[in-house]
């Protein structure tokens, strides 16, 4: 089996082996200068590189190849052009461009740009990325050349996740580099982010899925009752894999490997149907795509094997919903994990320095970070004990909090815990090695021994937009920094001062208790740190006067895109819950409302028969529940007139900002008041005149 593993990985990539087997050795060099250093790419190498990629493609059997890109909707886009070009005597060749390489255009006018682009303005262009490696998809279409690029408008502003990323990606890489050579590693020429996202997700039965209206077009359930057990008992998580998923799971972990995706751990998660995939880490703008396909195969695999994979962060109300926690690393071109504390951390003024300058630009940016992990279904996550607070902080660990104390009571840090030796009390069981810490689950920003984890992060979003926001804000601190280091006439004083003047300034933002505790809301308040529970609430920290000077400072984004990604999102959120509440209306008016008449009748029926049969016989029961089951019925019906005199009046308010906070604010409670009687008379009513599958259907019979 390991064998065929290292046969098939990365088979259906163009990755730097097949490069360099299949181009000249000039065009290969080149190519990786412009990989590795970033120097400008040769149009002729271009040609050479076009020429030897489709032969590779067309002896793998593809006849199209597609621009891939990842638009502000979230999810990737494409548009499929074949190889053939006409020739005299009605013959075709297969041909393919550096021109056709590098540059394509799609329609600009038609994704999210808010108001970059007009409807009219149509022009836009996608560009090669060729840092990501192209790959080949097959499926119904046959098999499709994918060449991951970027996407800007005609009048060059970014319409896409990619290119702020990988803009973040060189602010990073250049003032990590200034910070390292001053510590006199010269050999250092580049710093890249190294990036593992952790996949949470739920497979549930596809013809169940069919019959459920609101998964259909939300992804998330909108009514559902509890069934007698749910995620209590612990058993799933980590739990023995259920033969119809480990199947899906072995399909998946081949597809992916086939695109070189390092898929490397796969188990239950704590909800009942939950899952999780982890992959090896990779560069982020390849992390960012390798995700991407992560999320498109499980929908993909999933359907073959007659199941449904949901992304959404809260499908079940009532269970734990998913995320995708970040982990984020930097790494210099010589292979130097500069997040690694080593043995000693007291020691390591390099590390200290750069610990020190992540914990202010989480500090000063914490509403800009929890925007970046937000979108709508998220906000049934944050904060409800099951995923990090809405607050953010940074969890250090004991060794390194320990090490931050001394250096702001004293100035100097002489000490560092050390983790020590577990006897576990059993001779036959081996002594284990501790770590100098445990672990904080409920830290949405945690230090995890040589990286960052962001917990907070939705299952469904790509994951460009939070390292794009990660590189950035930390590039702005490691840039002041260095401008400050660069003047000093004593670099080892100076560097000393400055880790004991940002540590003891943004000390507030430290946190190694328990997040889920009302106690840590109070103390977060009092320390200051802001407690943004909605997505709507955070938008406005995109377009902070800071925000904007500080993305411009580091040429990530300007203030126009980071105006129409504001108005983005606050689209987003806004269609998403008008979207729900138009299902909620619609399967109450044909679906529940229609079950229950049935039931209440059946109940009047036999009452009457009874009553006829029987005058004397006790029909309490029977009475009793068609009081309550037409009670609720009652409240239901003037529930969903509420709520669709609500999302009528959400039609009349203006785009943007105050739609949104309307439906925040208004539609979104409405919903659940709707929601309420349902899902007690999905506990009366017979199972089978109950009109979609329960939760206990979706949960457990897989």
């Amino acid at each position: 089996m390991a064998e065929k593993l290292t046969d098939i990985f990365g088979i259906d990539v163009f990755d730097e082996s097949t490069m360099a087997e299949r181009l000249p050795k000039k065009t290969f060099a080149a190519l990786k200068k412009t990989i590795e250093n970033g120097e400008d790419l040769d149009p002729q190498v271009a040609d050479v590189v076009a020429n030897a990629m489709k032969d590779w493609a067309i002896e793998r059997g593809a006849t199209h190849y597609t621009h891939w890109f990842q638009p502000m909707t979230g999810i990737t886009a494409e548009k499929h052009d074949s190889f053939i070009t006409p020739v005299s005597g009605g013959k075709i060749l297969m041909e393919f461009s550096g021109k056709e390489l590098i540059k394509g255009e799609p329609d600009a006018s038609s994704f999210p740009s808010g108001g970059l682009r007009a409807t009219f303005e149509a022009r836009g262009y996608t560009a090669w990325d060729c840092t990501s490696p192209a790959f080949l998809r097959e499926d119904a279409a046959g098999v499709t050349l994918c060449i991951p690029t970027a996407f800007c408008s005609y009048t060059g502003e970014a319409l896409d996740k990619k290119t702020p990323l990988l803009r973040s990606m060189e602010a990073l890489s250049k003032q990590a580099t200034r910070i390292v050579h001053l510590f006199g590693d010269k050999e250092v020429t580049q710093v890249t982010c190294s990036v593992g996202p952790e996949q949470e997700y739920f497979l549930i039965d596809k013809a169940k899925y069919l019959q459920r209206d609101d998964l259909i077009f939300t992804g998330r359930t909108l009514f559902g009752a509890m069934p007698p057990k749910g995620q209590e008992m612990d058993d799933h998580y980590f739990g023995s894999i259920k033969e119809r998923i480990a199947s899906f799971m072995k399909e998946l972990n081949t597809e992916l490997w086939k695109l070189g995706v390092l898929a490397k751990t796969q188990h239950n998660e704590v909800a009942p149907a939950q899952h999780e995939l982890a992959p090896i880490y990779a560069t982020a703008n390849i992390a960012s795509d390798h995700n991407q396909l992560v999320m498109e195969c499980m929908k993909k695999v999933a359907n073959r094997h007659g199941l449904t994979c949901l992304l959404h962060e809260k499908p079940f109300a009532g269970v734990n919903g998913s995320g995708k926690h970040n982990n984020w690393s930097i790494v210099t071109n010589t292979g130097k994990n500069l997040l690694d504390p080593g043995k000693t951390p007291h020691e390591n003024i390099q590390f200290l320095l750069f610990l020190s300058a992540v914990l202010k630009a989480v500090d000063e940016n914490a509403a800009l970070l929890r925007m970046s992990a937000s979108v709508p279904g998220n906000d049934h996550r944050l904060g409800a004990n099951e995923a990090p607070p809405a607050i953010i902080s940074v969890f250090v660990g004991e060794q390194l909090e320990d090490v931050l104390a001394q250096l702001i009571e004293t100035g100097e840090a002489t000490r560092s815990k050390q983790g020590g030796k577990l006897n576990i009390g059993v001779h036959t069981l081996p002594e284990l090695k501790k770590d100098a810490t445990d672990r904080n689950r409920t830290s949405p920003f945690a230090f995890t021994g040589n990286k960052f984890e962001f917990r907070m992060v939705a299952s469904s979003m790509s994951i460009a937009g939070v390292n794009t926001t990660l590189n950035t804000i930390v590039a702005d601190v490691l840039g002041e920094m260095a401008d400050e280091l660069e003047k000093a006439e004593d670099f080892d004083l100076a560097v000393h001062d400055l880790i004991k003047k940002t540590v003891t300034e943004h000390q507030r933002i430290v946190f190694n208790g328990n997040g889920y505790s009302d106690a840590w809301v109070e103390e977060a308040e009092r320390r200051g740190l802001p407690n943004l529970k909605s997505m709507v609430d955070a938008i406005p920290a995109l377009i902070d006067e800071k925000t904007i000077t500080m993305f411009e400072r580091q040429h990530v984004l300007n203030g126009v895109e980071l105006h129409s990604r504001a108005e983005i999102n606050y689209e987003l959120y806004s269609k998403a819950i008008n979207i729900e509440a138009k299902t909620m209306i619609d399967m109450v008016s044909k679906k529940y409302i229609p079950a229950v008449i049935r039931y209440t009748k059946s109940l009047a029926d036999s009452i009457n028969a009874v009553k006829a049969a029987v005058p004397e016989a006790d029909i309490s029961v029977q009475a009793e529940l068609l009081t309550k089951s037409s009670m609720l019925l009652a409240s239901a019906k003037a529930a969903l007139k509420k709520l669709q005199e609500c999302v009528a009046e959400a039609a009349a308010k203006e785009e943007g900002k105050e739609a949104a906070v309307y439906f925040k604010d208004v539609v979104f409670p409405a919903m659940g008041e709707l929601r309420a009687p349902i899902d007690e008379l999905e506990l009366i009513v017979d199972k089978e005149l109950w009109p979609v599958p329960t939760y206990g259907d979706l949960l457990f019979e897989v």
